[in-house]
C-alpha cells in the first residue's frame, strides 16, 4: 500500500512543496521522477535479493527503509534532501514489491493463490487511485509533510505484523551467487530507457539526446542478453521467456499500464483545470474507478481460479478499451454521471488484468525465481506507466500544436507571435487557459473556450491511442494460461 500510494499521493503535494522550499518546476518534477526511476531500475535486482536471502527478510528491510526515508523527507528543509530521500524511498520500495509477491506465491496453494493475488491487486489499485484523495485531504488540512509522515506509523504496524505473521520460505534450489555484471547491465539498460521516457517531452522525441539514451538502452539490453546466456547463475535466466504465457503476461502488464497510467494522467488535468475541481473533489470523482478495482480484484481472483486467466484477461482489456473510447468522447461540459460510468468501467476492466497478469507471470516462473518474476511484473508496470505518460503526452502535444492556431484564429482572437503561441500551447496541454492578466471578461471567456476545446481534442486523441493499445492487449491475453509451476507454491518448507 505504501509503495503504490506514494506513486500518486505526492503529485497533490508538489505545489505546496514547491512554494514552501522555493523549488523550481524542474526540481519538483524530480520528486516524482527520482522515485519512479529508482523503483524501475532496482525492481528485478531486488526480486533476486529476495530469492537469494529470503523474501521475509527482504520485505521487512524494505518496510523499515521505506518508512525511515518517508520520515526523513518530512523533516527535510531543502529540495535536494527531498529528492535524495525520494530516491531512497524508491530503492526500498523496490525491495518491498517483488518480496510481497514472492511471499504470496510461497504461502498459498495453487487453488487459493489467485484470491490472494486478487486481494493484493485490490490494495495496489485502491492505493494508486486513492492517493490523490488522501493527498488532497492531508495537504489541505494538515501539511505537505504529513503526506510522508503517514508512512511511519503504517511502516511500524507492517514491521510488527510482519515479524509476528510472515514465515520465511526458501526454495531448495535458490540461487547461491550474484550476477554482478548482469545487475550492472540491466540497471544501465533500465535507467537509460526510463530516463529517455521521462526527458523526451522536454528534449523532444526527435532530439539526438533522446535517441542516444534509447540507443544506449538497446545496446545494454543486448549485452545483458548475451551475458545472461553465458553466466552460470544469471540474474534473469532467459529460459524464463521461453514460456509464452509468462512473456505474454509481461507484455500485457506493459500494455495495461500504458493505457491506464497514460489515460489517468490527463484525467486529473481534465477534472482540475477544465472542470475547476479542487484536488479533493477530483479525487472523489475518481471513486467509481477505485471502488470497482476494490470490488473487482477479489472477484477476478475467484473467476480466474475457476476458469483460468484467458477469458477474464481478454474481457478486462475489452472493458478497458471501451472505457478509454468512452473517455475520448468526453467534452468540457460533460456531467459527473457520464464520467462516472467510464471511470467505473475502467476500474472493472483493470481489476482482472492486475490480478490475472500477475498470476500468469509469477505462476509460470519456477519457485526459486518467484522474486525475479515479481520484479519483472512490477518493472513491466513501471515501464508501461512511463511509456504511457510519455507517448500519450506526445500525442496530446502534437494535437494541441496542430489545432490551437486554427482554433485561435477561428475565434477571431488577437494574433499571437510564434513564441506566444508556444507558451499558450504548453498551458493548453494541461488544460489551463492562457488568459492575459488584464483581458476583458468577454475575451477571457473566448480564450477559455478555445483552450478547453483544444485540450479536449488532444485528450480525445490520446484516449483513442490508449483504446488501440487496449485492443492489442485483448489479443495478447489469449496467449496466457494458468501457471505451470503454481502447484509448487505452498509445498516449500518453512525455515
Amino acid at each position: 500500500m505504501m509503495v503504490a500510494l506514494d506513486g500518486t499521493i505526492v503529485a497533490i503535494a508538489n505545489p505546496a512543496i514547491q512554494k514552501d522550499l522555493g523549488a523550481t518546476f524542474a526540481d519538483v518534477q524530480w520528486i516524482t521522477n527520482g522515485y519512479f526511476l529508482a523503483l524501475a531500475v532496482a525492481l528485478i535486482t531486488a526480486g533476486k535479493l529476495g530469492d537469494r536471502f529470503g523474501h521475509r527478510q527482504t520485505f521487512l528491510i524494505g518496510v523499515v527503509g521505506f518508512a525511515a526515508a518517508s520520515g526523513a523527507i518530512g523533516l527535510s528543509d531543502s529540495i535536494a534532501f527531498v529528492v535524495t530521500f525520494r530516491v531512497l524511498q524508491g530503492l526500498f520500495g523496490a525491495l518491498l514489491m517483488p518480496a510481497a509477491l514472492g511471499l504470496l506465491r510461497a504461502t498459498f496453494p495453487a487453488e487459493k493463490l489467485n484470491m490472494a493475488i486478487g486481494i493484493w491487486g485490490m490494495v495496489i489499485g485502491a492505493s494508486t487511485a486513492g492517493g490523490p484523495i488522501l493527498g488532497g485531504l492531508l495537504v489541505q488540512h494538515v501539511s505537505w509533510q504529513s503526506v510522508f509522515f503517514i508512512n511511519v506509523p503504517v511502516g511500524v504496524i507492517a514491521l510488527v505484523l510482519g515479524i509476528v505473521i510472515l514465515k520465511d520460505h526458501r526454495a531448495e534450489n535458490a540461487p547461491k551467487s550474484f550476477d554482478v555484471v548482469g545487475i550492472a547491465l540491466l540497471s544501465a539498460a533500465m535507467f537509460c530507457l526510463v530516463w529517455a521516457l521521462i526527458k523526451a517531452p522536454e528534449w523532444g522525441w526527435g532530439a539526438g539526446l533522446t535517441w542516444t539514451f534509447i540507443g544506449a538502452s538497446v545496446v545494454s539490453f543486448a549485452l545483458f542478453a548475451v551475458w545472461e546466456s553465458k553466466v552460470e547463475e544469471p540474474l534473469v535466466p532467459l529460459a524464463l521467456f521461453r514460456s509464452v504465457p509468462l512473456s505474454a503476461g509481461v507484455v500485457l502488464m506493459v500494455l495495461m499500464a500504458i493505457a491506464f497510467m497514460g489515460g489517468l494522467f490527463f484525467v486529473t488535468f481534465y477534472l482540475q483545470n477544465v472542470h475547476g475541481m479542487s484536488p479533493v473533489d477530483s479525487g472523489l470523482h475518481l471513486l467509481p474507478l477505485t471502488g470497482m478495482m476494490i470490488i473487482g480484484s477479489p472477484l477476478a481472483g475467484a473467476m480466474i481460479t475457476k476458469m483460468g486467466p484467458r477469458i477474464p484477461l481478454a474481457g478486462g482489456m475489452l472493458c478497458t478499451a471501451i472505457a478509454m473510447y468512452g473517455m475520448s468522447t468526453l467534452e468540457a461540459g460533460t456531467g459527473s454521471g457520464l464520467m462516472s460510468v467510464w471511470f467505473a468501467l475502467l476500474g472493472l476492466g483493470l481489476a482482472p488484468v492486475m490480478v490475472g497478469a500477475t498470476e500468469v507471470i509469477v505462476g509460470n516462473a519456477p519457485m526459486e525465481l518467484s522474486g525475479v518474476a515479481g520484479g519483472l511484473q512490477q518493472a513491466a508496470m513501471q515501464i508501461g506507466g512511463s511509456l504511457g505518460t510519455a507517448v500519450l503526452g506526445a500525442v496530446m502535444a502534437s494535437k494541441v500544436d496542430s489545432d490551437l492556431p486554427e482554433n485561435w484564429a477561428d475565434a477571431k482572437l488577437p494574433p499571437l507571435s510564434e513564441a506566444q503561441l508556444d507558451q499558450a500551447a504548453e498551458a493548453v496541454q494541461v488544460g489551463v487557459a492562457p488568459v492575459p492578466p488584464k483581458a476583458p471578461p468577454s475575451v477571457a471567456d473566448q480564450i477559455t473556450t478555445v483552450a478547453h476545446d483544444t485540450f479536449m481534442s488532444g485528450m480525445g486523441m490520446a484516449c483513442l491511442v490508449a483504446t488501440g493499445v487496449a485492443v492489442v492487449a485483448v489479443f495478447v491475453a489469449f496467449l496466457t494460461k494458468r501457471g505451470d509451476n503454481a502447484e509448487a507454491g505452498a509445498g516449500v518448507g518453512h525455515i
